[in-house]
């Protein structure tokens, strides 16, 4: 292998029949979730430097899971590397993630995550990389391209259901325009 190339390895067995963990209403379901749906290939890992790499951390659950996993496996370090910004605010438009105060970028810096997560580097692609990669120049801050709420928790609409908690005089006028 050429100098400063760092090899591919599959060094974790993921069991595709096991959905999407974060989105389990609880801490013991997605515990289990992460138990099954990934296993560690102990001969890749034992004495070796591993970097992680995924595409979100939301909860940080899984993310805990595989790093334990990995270490027990004899991993002499683990860094997490992940391919978004991290995930500070709450989807409303189609992305099923919990409320953000159960978002752990929502409440943590990156070194706390990465205390938290028990990994010895992390780090995420910002969010003019992650516009880098879609092929624009950077982010429009004054009218992105993409919907990105959840990693700027700029929402492109008004969430007058979500901000306006006292919404009782809107459902009011619902009800009289059935009678």
């Amino acid at each position: 292998m050429p100098k400063g190339l760092v090899p591919f390895e599959l060094g974790i067995i993921r069991n595709h029949y096991v959905g999407r963990t974060f989105i389990q209403p609880s801490d013991s379901i997605r515990h289990m979730g992460v138990k099954l749906k990934h296993n560690a290939n102990k001969h890749m890992l034992e004495g070796k430097r591993v970097i992680l790499v995924d595409d979100s951390i939301v909860r940080g659950t899984t993310s805990q899971k595989i790093v334990q996993m990995v270490r027990d496996a004899g991993a002499s370090s683990v860094h997490m590397r992940i391919a978004s910004p991290p995930t500070r605010a709450s989807c409303f438009y189609g992305v099923d993630t919990p409320e953000s105060h159960k978002l752990l970028a929502s409440r943590m810096s990156i070194e706390e995550m990465q205390d938290f997560i028990r990994v010895d580097s992390l780090g995420f692609i910002s969010l003019d990389g992650l516009y880098r990669a879609a092929g624009e120049a950077s982010r429009d801050n004054d009218s992105p391209q993409y919907c990105d709420a959840c990693f700027s928790g700029e929402y492109p609409t008004a969430l007058t259901d979500h901000e306006d908690r006292d919404n009782i005089s809107n459902l009011s006028l619902l009800s009289e325009a059935n009678t």
